[in-house]
């Protein structure tokens, strides 16, 4: 198909077909590099203990939802009963229909080769049509291990679906908006988890002294939230492995008590299990109806969930939820609705006045250290989406710390994280009760279970196939149950539901901004590139005087000259004696295993010594601070010179062995290579440049809006991105270019 899509091109003109044989695609370094993606399997022993694990890390968000369910359910009190049993009939299978059934055991399978989360799902969807908004990857991509992804009949259902999603811009861009939508909703939710659960642990203290004041709980609150996001730079390694016995010990104890409860005040609860009480807790009107975003909370943290996903397998997951969680929440509900029935006037703090006496102070402290856990699952969800959103292109450059040696999702990002303390403490000081922040947190969770049923539509269709029949059933059942709910949570937008949507409004503002400009930036680089046998018809000196050193430019192009080099050499003398041409691109992959992530290319003949090299990087990939950038893109030159010369040295006949355990990832001829004089030349050469210096040019183009350009563009752009580029980080931080060899070539670009 490659060849036949030349030949067609051909009647371009020659020029074309030069420009193509002097940079030629790395089909051959790539298929080198490829190797067989297996999936490991796990004995019964370690899926045990991965289960357990998975509950601290996981489910503390889920779990936690006890804690003021009911206080946000009826907020003025009940006035009938029954609709106590409707409430927790519909808690019951709102539990088994979104948790269990549809995220569990469906939503999980749709996961990025073990990662999660809204950006999995839509660099899922980017491996399998071309939906993604900046064009840069090249088939040589698809060859990595971890770039999985299945074919298809050109008549099936799944072309048919793949060929309309490619048709026309905005329906990319329609993609990019909902996935935009969905993280922006997530990023609330790391505001409003910590806020409503360590408010509600702490309101236990009032349970035990009635006559404490308000202001004391949302102070102990507060100060429990400073020192919680003030400790996050430490990270969760050193104390990680205390959070799946506290989540086990308080799903035990919930239940537990759950189990007591019904069995002291009222078992008739247990007739919650019949939807009949469902109907009739509909027939209670507006009331009733508007209580429907308190029922929600139940299933509040199933996103996070499926968000947290990383380091765990799918069957651990599902094991924990249907043995140890699923079992715990539904005695702990029913516990509550028991006493309840008995104890009318306690819903507002119905959790804590329905433990017994004895382990009162015990579980007050259990149940504020889980939710500490439920926050922390919730935060680092946050800082992992907002690392996705980076790397593909949709979220300002900030400083991603990697915070464990093991685990490789474990990260912090300061800015985020102080931006998340301030607006978590002004949430809960300025609400000062769980309803307003119940309100407010309802309206966030159900928008992202939309947005992750309507991504799962094209993920049946294109990925799975799956048949239109199954579809439409996953859809319907799972619309059915959001929006209801959804339609509750507008109701209470004036009572606290605005503040997720103002939130998540400005994150989306800013997002889409920076995505709207780095995609136009990427167009001036592809518009703007120089022919490439332009420059070599300058000669091997380029028409300038070559310096001694190596000269690193950086461009978002994979092929071609960028316009940047043909401003440098324009206006400056000289160029250094060896030019390399630097693409960073991330792809819609969690990684890219590090004996993959290079590829060089030779541009032109060996006296111009310009090379090609591409760092190809994942979503979860994290640049460390001990990572030599400039010394791993040198390395990988000098391997592809020791390489080149070597199949040079040999014919088609003659045997090579692939060395895959070498460090240098290297092909090992069965003899000397007779080439070897030359190789040694050219290597020492380099060795004199780079011993010479290095400079690393980056282009610095400033976006300017055009002068008939409408108000909200020249606002955006000339402003708010503008801004943005301010004060984000530039990418010789990220890559730790060292400030004596950076050479930035200023440029405007109008869009």
């Amino acid at each position: 198909m490659a060849r036949e899509s030349v030949d067609e091109e051909s009647s371009k003109g020659n020029m074309w077909v030069l420009d193509q044989k002097l940079d030629q695609s790395m089909d051959e370094e790539a298929g080198r590099l490829r190797n067989m993606y297996r999936e490991k399997k796990f004995s019964v022993l370690l899926l045990l203990r991965l289960a357990f694990q998975s509950l601290g890390v996981v489910f503390g968000d889920l779990g936690t939802s006890p804690l003021y369910v009911f206080y946000n359910t009826f907020p003025h009190g009940i006035n009938d009963p029954e609709d106590v049993m409707g409430a927790l009939s519909l808690i019951i299978y709102s539990l088994t229909l979104i948790p269990l059934l549809k995220y569990v055991f469906i939503v999980l399978r749709a996961n990025d080769a073990g990662q999660g989360g809204t950006f999995a799902l839509y660099s899922l969807l980017c491996r399998h049509a071309k939906v993604n908004t900046i064009p840069n990857q090249h088939r040589t991509d698809e060859e990595l291990t971890t770039y999985s992804r299945q074919t298809f009949d050109e008549k099936s259902l799944a072309a048919k679906v793949k060929q309309w999603l490619e048709t026309h811009a905005y329906k990319k861009n329609a993609l990019l908006i909902l996935v935009l939508v969905g993280t922006c909703m997530v990023i609330g939710d790391g505001i409003l988890t910590p806020a409503i659960s360590v408010l509600s642990a702490a309101g236990g203290i009032k349970v035990d002294h009635p006559t404490l004041n308000n202001d004391v709980v949302i102070l102990v609150a507060v100060v429990i939230l400073i020192a919680f996001f003030s400790l996050q730079h430490y990270g969760t390694d050193k104390v990680s492995w205390l959070f799946a016995p506290i989540v086990l010990i308080w799903f035990l104890f919930i239940g537990s008590i759950g189990a007591l409860n019904i069995w002291k005040y009222d078992h008739s609860v247990l007739k919650a299990f019949n939807p009949v009480y469902i109907y009739r807790y509909f027939k209670g009107g507006k009331i009733n109806w508007t209580s429907l975003g308190g029922i929600m909370l139940s299933i509040t943290g199933t996103e996070a969930l499926f968000a947290d996903l990383g380091h765990f397998p799918v069957l651990a997951i599902q094991i924990a939820f249907t043995f140890v969680v699923f079992p715990c929440l539904l005695l702990a509900y029913a516990g509550q609705a028991a006493y309840i029935m008995k104890n009318q006037g306690h819903v507002s703090d119905a959790f804590y006045r329905s433990i017994p006496d004895g382990i009162y102070w015990p579980m007050f402290i259990i149940a504020t250290a889980a939710a500490i856990v439920a926050s922390q699952a919730t935060i680092s969800a946050t800082f992992s989406i907002i690392k996705q959103a980076l790397a593909l292109g949709c979220f300002p450059r900030v400083k991603v710390v990697h915070t464990s040696k093991k685990f490789r999702g474990q990260i912090y990002i300061p800015d985020i994280n102080w931006i998340l303390m301030i607006l978590c403490i002004a949430v809960t000081a300025g609400f000062k009760n769980q309803s307003q922040i119940g309100n407010a947190y309802g309206t966030a969770v159900v928008i992202v279970m939309l947005v992750t049923t309507f991504l799962m539509i094209p993920i049946m269709l294109l990925v799975w196939r799956s048949h239109w029949i199954l579809v439409i059933i996953f859809i319907g059942l799972s619309l059915l149950v959001e929006l209801t709910y959804f339609s509750s949570v507008l109701l209470k937008v004036d009572q606290g539901g605005w503040v997720p949507l103002v939130i998540a409004g400005t994150f989306l503002v800013i997002m889409y901004i920076w995505h709207y400009g780095t995609v136009k930036r990427y167009e001036f680089e592809l518009h703007g590139r120089v022919s490439m046998a332009w420059i070599l018809g300058l000669g091997p000196s380029l028409g300038l005087v070559r310096v001694p050193g190596i000269g690193f430019v950086y461009t978002e192009l994979a092929s071609g000259v960028p316009h940047i080099f043909s401003h440098f050499i324009t206006n400056l003398p000289a160029i250094h004696s060896v030019v390399a041409f630097v693409c960073v691109k991330y792809l819609p992959v969690y990684i890219v295993p590090m004996e993959e992530r290079f590829l060089v290319k030779r541009i032109g003949p060996k006296n111009f010594h310009m090379f090609r090299c591409v760092a190809r990087y994942g979503y979860k990939d994290v640049h460390k601070k001990d990572d030599d950038f400039e010394k791993m893109l040198f390395d990988c030159i000098l391997v592809f010179v020791r390489l080149e010369s070597m199949m040079e040295g040999y014919s088609d006949s003659e045997e090579f062995t692939y060395n895959a355990s070498s460090s240098q990832d290297s092909i090992v001829p069965a003899r000397t290579c007779s080439n070897g004089g030359m190789e040694g030349e050219e290597i020492e050469f380099l060795n004199r440049c780079r011993d010479a210096g290095v400079v690393h040019i980056l282009g610095n183009t400033i976006v300017r809006a055009r002068r008939d350009s409408g108000l909200i563009k020249r606002i955006a752009i000339d402003y708010v991105y503008a801004f943005l580029r301010r004060i984000c980080r530039e990418n010789s931080v990220i890559f730790n270019v060292p400030h004596e060899s950076l050479l930035n070539v200023g440029q405007v670009f109008f869009v």
